[in-house]
């Protein structure tokens, strides 16, 4: 197995760092509409450590994928702010894998060259590409491994179906060893049956990386199968009005959806989100 490769000029201290990855203070959001200042988010406060994967639930409207725009850099916050390591993001970052529900693959790149996107673009690894480009073809043949598309690596976007192409949208996150996973409802035009499957394999890629993972969804048990922390969000002007701390051990199994323990976490987040 190609082990991942680390910028050797940034130790990658994620193992043993305890203090926050990234740190909400007082974060709002606001909107002109109609002549005047519309709040969208009220005030978002929390922290999240590292390699520690979180959810974000809530009513349509409420601004969780403007979460994921403000951690990215593409919007900063307008109000309050959201530190990286310390430091207020106001400019994209280059350390994030995304993710949305439409995959996004370039049509005229195969699988795996749809993958290894990331590592023509993104520094370290552009630099030395052609002198390593074998060994990258390792690596990206280890995360379509994963997956299961070790067999459809030459196949065309539209050569695969709708998992297999958000699988390898999953690997094209990745393949850059981000400390950010942003998730923007990465399975909801997915069938129950597939979307399911899904979660066990976004599962493996995140226990191998061991970025943070943040993830917009609708769906409360997709959440609970994949969080450590599930937050729910309130109607606009938004808040978090609930926490829930999934104390499940990895790695989850479907079977475990069956559970006492499992059900108990997914009608609390259920309870918060209906009762306002």
């Amino acid at each position: 197995m190609v082990q991942p490769i680390v910028d050797p000029t940034s130790p990658d201290s994620r193992s043993l760092d305890t203090a926050p990855l990234l740190e909400f203070d007082r974060v709002g959001l606001e909107y002109p509409f109609e002549g005047s200042m519309r709040r969208i988010i009220e005030e978002v406060t929390l922290s999240i450590r590292p390699s520690e994967f979180v959810s974000f639930v809530g009513p349509s409207g409420c601004g969780k994928t403007s979460i994921l725009r403000m951690v990215s850099g593409l919007s900063p916050a307008p109000i309050g702010q959201i530190r990286y390591r310390g430091q207020k993001i106001n400019k994209p970052l280059k350390n994030v894998g995304i993710a949305f529900q439409n995959p996004v693959l370039l049509p005229w790149r195969n699988t795996l060259n749809n993958v290894m996107l990331p590592l023509e673009i993104v520094q370290p690894y552009k630099r030395t590409f052609n002198q390593q480009k074998e060994q990258y073809i390792r690596m990206a043949q280890d995360l379509l491994s994963t997956v299961r598309l070790q067999d459809f690596q030459k196949q065309y976007p539209w050569q695969l179906s709708g998992g297999m192409r958000q699988r390898a949208s999953l690997c094209r996150a990745l393949i850059h060893q981000p400390e950010i996973l942003l998730l923007d409802e990465p399975f909801g035009a997915l069938d129950a049956f597939t979307r399911e499957e899904m979660w066990t394999m976004l599962q493996a890629l995140w226990m191998r990386v061991k970025c943070v993972g943040i993830l917009i969804t609708h769906d409360l048990r997709e959440a609970v199968f994949l969080s450590d922390k599930v937050y729910v969000m309130s109607p606009r002007p938004s808040s978090i009005i609930y926490t829930e701390t999934i104390d499940l051990p990895r790695p989850r199994t479907l079977e475990m959806e069956l559970s006492d323990e499992f059900n108990h976490y997914f009608s609390n987040i259920r309870r918060h989100i209906h009762h306002n």
